[in-house]
């Protein structure tokens, strides 16, 4: 902390930043800032997304109260909430570029996080709802964010994107300003949740 704070005061960095921490060490840190009075984090990234709420139980309180604000990163589960890789008990290999390749350290990951029933199961229930308003799965996944996750833009909260393209990242953007979704489409997602709470991985490393 004393090199951060160090850092800080030569003018590298106006913010800082903590990620993948318990709530616990979240709580230390701090604490240790403030004692020693240090430049304390005012910001948390975290995995969160509607099929990934580990968050919610502990951490987004620590950060509340600590006045932090959370940088949401997967928004779309790795590419799993596109429906790409299929749903219930469809399922559709990953390719080699893919984050789920399971020949790489990075697809052995991701296929930890979200590959088993649970979660193929709910996405087959979430899309099931979607179609009857023609929504599309991502469109949901950004839509739940803004309106019906514990994201509270008041606080500065805020959602990690990333694309392979400038019309995808526009199509994320178009879907972040759209409305709240429809009350038996928040319900699937919800549902879907349930289905995979069970298998949900830590959200700290």
């Amino acid at each position: 902390m004393e090199a951060v704070n160090r850092l800080y005061k030569e003018g590298y960095f106006k913010r800082f930043g903590i990620s993948n921490f318990m709530s616990w060490e979240v709580a230390q840190c701090v604490e240790i800032c403030r004692a020693k009075g240090y430049i304390q984090p005012t910001v948390y990234q975290g995995l969160y997304n509607s099929l990934q709420r580990s968050i919610e139980p502990e951490l987004i309180t620590c950060l509340r109260h600590y006045g932090m604000s959370l940088y949401a990163y997967n928004p779309l589960a790795g590419g799993f909430y596109t429906g790409r890789y299929g749903t219930g008990t469809d399922h559709v290999e990953a390719d080699p570029s893919s984050r789920f390749d399971k020949n790489t350290g990075q697809g052995k990951n991701y296929r930890d996080r979200y590959w088993n029933t649970g979660y193929f199961n709910g996405l087959a229930n979430i899309r099931a709802a979607a179609d009857k308003h023609n929504l599309t799965l991502t469109e949901v996944a950004f839509r739940w964010m803004s309106h019906h996750s514990v994201l509270k833009r008041e606080l500065g909260d805020a959602i990690i994107l990333g694309t392979s393209s400038v019309k995808h990242m526009q199509q994320n953007l178009d879907d972040l300003d759209k409305g709240p979704l429809p009350a038996d489409v928040v319900q699937a997602v919800d549902e879907a949740w349930e289905s995979a709470r069970p298998f949900a991985v830590k959200y700290h490393h």
